[in-house]
């Protein structure tokens, strides 16, 4: 593994890793969640080392206001995350050979969807975990406990008050992300896209919505889902995490889709 430095068109540094393979056959750019950072609990090092070693170059990054990258958290947007997105892409073009695939974990499905239109024919796979794809359902009217618990009427007014509210009494979102929320709709980008796409998800999701994936996957052309059963969010067990990773590998080493 190497540590590198990506700098996002407006200027900020974001902290990166590549993990190499010998021959490679494509390269594989891997984008967190919201809170975490660019080992996403571990499971982007596991993911990328597998990956490495079925034949991969990846890519994985923290976004602006997360892990070392620069910025704040209360800073954070998805219009931040798109440039970052596209800082990796470049990178990732210039120095790293082969078809692209990107997989995204819950929040990073976000700019993940957002950025299909512009990413075109150069992204040829794409895996979501977890994924975020109706950001007033997952934020600004929740449905599920997660977001109940952090997004309340109460937690919202913060956002006027202060400028910002606690998610899980640690990250510091800001207003503005909160207005965005109402703006972008990551799932018509997802399913006006053509790329095969793989979906892993657990049934028992008490953030992201499971049956908002599944329908998005039974409606898109040229996707696939796994359900892991049982799973919260994020695959709460090692078994449940080996499990995601495996599939994503086999997925992406199988037949080109």
């Amino acid at each position: 593994m190497e540590q590198v430095q990506l700098t996002s068109v407006d200027g900020v540094l974001l902290d990166a890793a590549v993990h190499r393979a010998a021959d490679p056959r494509g390269t594989v750019v891997q984008l967190h969640g919201i809170t975490v950072d660019l080992d996403e609990g571990g499971m982007f090092v596991r993911l990328a080392d597998q990956l490495a070693g079925s034949g991969f170059a990846v890519l994985r990054f923290s976004f602006r206001g997360h892990g070392n990258s620069g910025g704040t958290q209360r800073g954070m947007t998805i219009a931040g995350e798109l440039l970052d997105l596209q800082a990796a892409v470049e990178y990732a073009a210039e120095h790293l050979p082969g078809p692209l695939t990107i997989i995204g974990s819950s929040f990073g499905a976000v700019s993940t969807a957002l950025s299909l239109p512009w990413l075109g024919t150069r992204l040829v796979r794409l895996v979501l975990w977890n994924p975020v794809l109706d950001l007033r359902r997952t934020f600004v009217e929740p449905e599920l406990p997660w977001g109940l618990e952090n997004f309340s009427p109460v937690q919202q007014e913060l956002l006027g008050t202060q400028g910002f509210l606690k998610i899980d009494d640690g990250f510091e979102a800001g207003r503005v992300l909160f207005e965005e929320f109402e703006r972008y709709r990551p799932l018509d980008n997802l399913l006006a896209s053509s790329v095969p796409t793989l979906v892993v998800h657990g049934d028992q999701d008490s953030a992201v919505s499971y049956d908002i994936a599944k329908n998005a996957a039974a409606q898109k052309p040229n996707t696939e889902i796994h359900t892991v059963l049982g799973s919260d969010h994020g695959f709460d067990s090692r078994e449940r995490e080996d499990e995601a990773i495996a599939v994503t590998v086999d997925w992406l080493t199988g037949p080109r889709r």
